[in-house]
């Protein structure tokens, strides 16, 4: 199956059906009143966030998906059927934008959650709801209200805890190969990978996490080159990056550091949050310099790039250096867990207590003596 990460649809809902003017007319009932009924509601269109749906590639096909009308009142105190209501079953991590005014209309992050996007039309009334006492033969009735027409851009974000990010063939895929049970195209020429790949790395029989590759980036990308940087929006979601450099490259003319210093100013341009979002440096194909030069091309890059964070050094190839990373980076993962899990709780806590600043001046709080 193509994987597809955008895409436009318009949805339409339906519209409610027209109310009804009408009057009991039977035998020995001369003076029978108004019975004419409501019309019935439009459909309404709903999303739903599967887990089963990996790809947004069946609404390039789909595009417009129209609700049905609310069928018409009738005599006899008769309503009109409400229409049903349509689901549309969508990726979990799909972004759902107004086209029109770029307001977000759903962000799907769990699997079953549900969201409106377009309302169905309200059933116009019948005169039955017009009659009074001085009004015992109203003819006035409503036509049903439209249903609501959205035009909506679709951006699927892969949910992921930890991105990949590095220039083509730095060895990304050979290592979510390596670690996980994602099994990507390999091949010794750029841009092999060409959408997003996601793999489960087992760190034991209950510990896990998911790592998310995306297609390498180049200098210029933000203009276009190469692939460009479309790709990133699937390491917005990610708790941790992963900055891969190849330091392997025996051609003087391939600087890795000036590459990894380009990637880094893309990654700049393309979204300011990503850039903050903590990373670290994994240091790769180093099983092909001696043990001399393997220390001397690690302290060039660093004392360069003017790195502070942590620094790792493996093979993906052999594996070698992988368990350490893959432990620290569950080390890393259950720490902000717990952080995060820690500050809900103070914040459930200070909400529950009520606290709030008092002051003694205040005439709602004076004390009275005996």
């Amino acid at each position: 199956m193509k994987f597809i990460d955008e895409a436009r649809i318009e949805v339409i809902a339906g519209d409610g059906g027209n109310g009804c003017a009408s009057f009991r007319r039977e035998k020995f009932r001369p003076f029978g009143g108004p019975d004419g009924g409501d019309g019935g509601k439009g459909s309404s269109i709903y999303v739903v966030a599967d887990r089963n749906v990996n790809t947004l590639v069946d609404f390039r096909y789909s595009k417009v998906h129209t609700g049905k009308h609310g069928e018409p009142g009738r005599g006899s105190d008769c309503y009109g059927k409400g229409a049903e209501d349509i689901t549309i079953r969508m990726p979990v991590g799909t972004l759902i934008v107004d086209d029109l005014n770029g307001e977000i209309v759903a962000d799907l992050t769990e699997h079953g959650q549900s969201e409106l996007l377009a309302k169905g039309g309200e059933g116009g009334w019948g005169n039955i709801h017009f009659k009074t006492s001085t009004n015992r033969a109203p003819r006035q009735k409503t036509e049903g209200k439209e249903g609501e027409r959205r035009t909506l851009r679709l951006e699927l974000k892969v949910l992921a805890d930890v991105g990949l990010l590095g220039m083509p063939n730095a060895g990304k895929s050979t290592f979510i190969t390596a670690v996980s049970n994602a099994k990507p195209k390999i091949a010794d020429y750029p841009f092999t990978t060409l959408h997003p790949n996601l793999g489960v790395v087992r760190v034991s029989h209950e510990k896990s996490f998911v790592i998310a590759d995306i297609p390498g980036l180049i200098e210029g990308a933000s203009e276009g080159a190469g692939l460009g940087h479309q790709f990133l929006r699937h390491l917005q979601r990610t708790g941790l990056l992963l900055h891969i450099v190849d330091l392997s490259s025996f051609d003087d003319k391939v600087d890795a550091v000036k590459e990894a210093k380009a990637l880094i100013k893309e990654l700049e341009k393309y979204d300011e949050e990503l850039l903050n979002k903590p990373r670290w440096l994994v240091l790769n194909k180093l099983d092909v310099l001696d043990d001399a030069e393997r220390k001397k091309r690690v302290k060039d890059m660093i004392k360069r790039l003017a790195w502070k964070g942590p620094v790792f050094e493996i093979s993906a190839l052999n594996r070698e250096g992988c368990q350490d990373l893959i432990n620290a980076i569950y080390l890393h993962l259950e720490e902000k867990r717990h952080s995060e899990q820690r500050a809900e709780e103070t914040s459930m806590t200070e909400e529950a207590r009520g606290i709030s600043s008092i002051d003694p001046d205040d005439p709602r709080f004076k004390i009275i003596e005996d």
